[in-house]
């Protein structure tokens, strides 16, 4: 299972009802992270897209530490950047 499979496994956990994950990675192609602290795999820069009822009447900073939370492994493994946009179905 590569990253970005793990990262929308992980992200079901929010129950959401709509997710979009982008690999923005190749923008970032010559930065060290790309390379050796990502296994030389490519996979570390992403922008999520999520949509969840558990985000309703939460805070944006509440949103993304719940997010955040989920990917702990990921980011000591070479997740280097993770752009975040969470919202719940009534501000979709």
């Amino acid at each position: 299972m590569n990253r970005e499979q793990r990262i929308l496994e992980a992200m079901k956990q929010l129950s959401p009802v709509k997710i979009q994950l982008i690999n923005d990675s190749q923008k970032h192609a010559g930065h060290a992270q790309h390379l050796g602290s990502a296994g030389f795999t490519g996979e570390t820069h992403y922008k999520l897209i999520i949509v969840s009822p558990l985000f309703e009447a939460q805070s944006r900073i509440d949103r993304q530490r719940m997010v955040m939370n989920l990917l702990k492994v990921e980011f000591n493994s070479g997740l280097h950047a993770l752009e975040i946009k969470a919202s719940s179905p009534s501000e979709a």
